[in-house]
């Protein structure tokens, strides 16, 4: 009669492999950038290309509105649990935490004002709107090492933060909130012509 070996004296023991997450490391973050730049400018390409029907641009245009509420939205809440933190009113760790769970919803309205954004028939000839999609992109890149930044916070926070990271995060409220106000401030003026 033999006896079997068993499972762990023949079979090395191996640590299960870890799924590579978006903000894992800057090269994550950079081909995810490098995939927003080409996304964006597919997008125009398809706007310049793309007609839709007057129903359809109503369809879009109210997509283009909930998306813009679902988004800045998210950010406002966001720079709300930032100041909370600043003022004392809430822990770091408490507002990063937050503001972790505000990523879905922040990038499913910046998804969603792009892809209603081609349908409305954008002048890319117009300066203001190239502006426009200059600030997109700049709020798409910012948002990327939001991200990161978000997730190299989290993992110090049991520790008093570094300088440079509170200087990075408000630097990046602040170029967010710059990028999101001039996009809702040209697409209001954009309305109007």
């Amino acid at each position: 009669m033999s006896v079997l070996p068993s499972e762990s004296s023949t079979s090395p023991q191996t640590e299960p492999t870890q799924r590579l997450g978006l903000y894992d490391t800057w090269w994550t973050v950079g081909a995810a950038a490098l995939a927003a730049c080409l996304g964006l400018s597919a997008c125009a390409w398809i706007s310049l290309h793309l007609r839709v029907d007057a129903a359809l641009h109503t369809v879009a245009l109210f997509a283009h509105l909930a998306s813009l509420v679902l988004g800045f939205g998210a950010v406002l809440v966001a720079d709300y649990y930032a100041l909370l933190s600043l003022t004392g009113r809430c822990t770091l760790r408490e507002a990063l935490h937050s503001t972790g769970r505000l990523h879905v919803p922040i990038w499913t309205g910046l998804v969603g004002l792009v892809a209603s954004g081609m349908m409305l028939h954008p002048d890319l000839g117009s300066a203001l709107t190239r502006i426009k999609l200059g600030l997109v992109l700049v709020l798409t890149l910012n948002g990327l090492q939001a991200g990161l930044l978000n997730r190299r916070m989290t993992q110090q926070c049991s520790t008093a933060p570094a300088s440079h990271f509170l200087a990075r995060g408000a630097a990046t409220a602040l170029v967010s909130q710059a990028c999101w106000w001039g996009a809702v401030v040209i697409g209001f003026r954009n309305s109007q012509n």
